[in-house]
């Protein structure tokens, strides 16, 4: 298993470790509930340093970025970020991705999934015919997102920038803690507000910009958050996590990421997703709640009253906010309308739930 280089300072906190995507990440520290609401109400720490980052340089970067995303990279200019996707050519999905505009036209980083690295950088790879220079700056990359509706106020003292004013989906780049060259994202995964850092573990970075959060920030009620925690955040917010929700064989429009797929430009399996959107997809992602009593799983199968097998659950958990069991399912599309009455295969019981919108509430 590889470390971050936070590391030890998860296991000195006492945190619960286990193996995700290669390395050795903290799963809980005080327990996920607690944790949950640290983020929902105050602010919270998460080591997310084991997600890849590229560099794509030169004047043919955005063009390549235009061929291999969904989304039209050519909308943002310098300090802005966009949510995209990387489709395959049968019209599923590689991976979903942050693409950062550092110069526009000529520099972007390009954010993506820890255990989709190398699948990534291949897949962009295969299609740079037009020499962009291509960096794969993950290993040396440091990602810490401070999120919850105080990490602004908390981490504000700590920085150069103004980063309480900062439009969701910018950043800025300046010192940090002492540090330079600090990119501060108003991005995360989390739906409660707060910034993702980027910067490079040199002459002890990682510690200095660690220790100054927590110096600054335990007294405010600032916790360590595990993925956990991280997990049961973004499905209350209806978030896809790729592997579960979104894959390879799903499509942007089945799970429900037709605002980020956009026809005004080419790019891989365009047709076949312009197609999709003519004729209507045979299923669709929703968010649905339980109302009798159950725990929603991965790969549970969902049925119709009848019991007939229409879909099978993709996320699932007791959401720590609302009290309530939560879910994410594909399902036949004829049952995917809001409020349509479906059962959560269970041990072998059907177990009564209802299709809600995400976010969930």
């Amino acid at each position: 298993m590889k470390n971050t280089p936070f590391t030890r300072k998860h296991i000195a906190l006492g945190a619960k470790m286990a193996e995700f995507a290669g390395y050795n990440m903290p799963i809980s520290y005080t327990g996920i509930n607690d944790e949950h609401a640290a983020v929902r109400k105050n602010a919270g720490v998460f080591d997310v340093s084991h997600m890849g980052e590229f560099m794509l340089k030169g004047e043919n970067a955005l063009d390549l970025i235009q061929r291999v995303t969904s989304n039209d990279a050519s909308k943002i200019t310098n300090g802005q970020a966009q949510y995209s996707c990387l489709p395959n050519e049968e019209g599923g999905i590689v991976d979903d991705l942050i693409v950062y505009c550092i110069e526009q036209n000529k520099v972007y980083m390009l954010v993506v999934n820890a255990s989709n690295i190398e699948k990534d950088w291949n897949w962009i790879s295969k299609y740079n015919t037009k020499n962009v220079e291509m960096h794969n700056i993950s290993d040396k990359t440091c990602l810490l997102a401070i999120q919850g509706p105080n990490a602004t106020k908390i981490l504000q003292p700590l920085v150069d920038t103004d980063i309480m004013n900062l439009k969701y989906y910018t950043f800025t780049k300046g010192k940090f803690a002492g540090v330079d060259n600090v990119l501060v994202s108003a991005t995360g995964y989390t739906g409660s507000g707060g910034v993702e850092i980027y910067f490079e573990d040199k002459d002890g970075a990682a510690d200095k910009i660690w220790d100054a959060i927590f110096e600054i920030g335990t007294p405010q009620g600032l916790k360590p958050i595990g993925l956990g925690a991280r997990d049961t955040l973004r499905l209350e917010m209806g978030y896809c996590l790729y592997g579960n929700d979104i894959d390879d064989t799903t499509s942007p429009l089945e799970g429900g990421l037709g605002w980020i797929t956009k026809f005004t430009k080419d790019f891989t399996a365009k047709e076949i997703l312009q197609k999709q959107k003519a004729e209507g997809v045979t299923r669709k992602l929703v968010g649905f709640e339980m109302i009798d009593r159950g725990i929603p799983r991965h790969d549970y199968l969902i049925k119709d009253a009848a019991g007939n097998t229409i879909g099978k659950v993709t996320s699932g958990t007791q959401a720590p906010s609302l009290g309530k069991a939560i879910g994410l399912g594909y399902v036949a599309t004829s049952h995917a309308a809001l409020d349509t009455e479906i059962f959560i295969d269970i041990r072998n019981t059907g177990v009564k739930a209802k299709v809600v919108k995400a976010p969930f509430s």
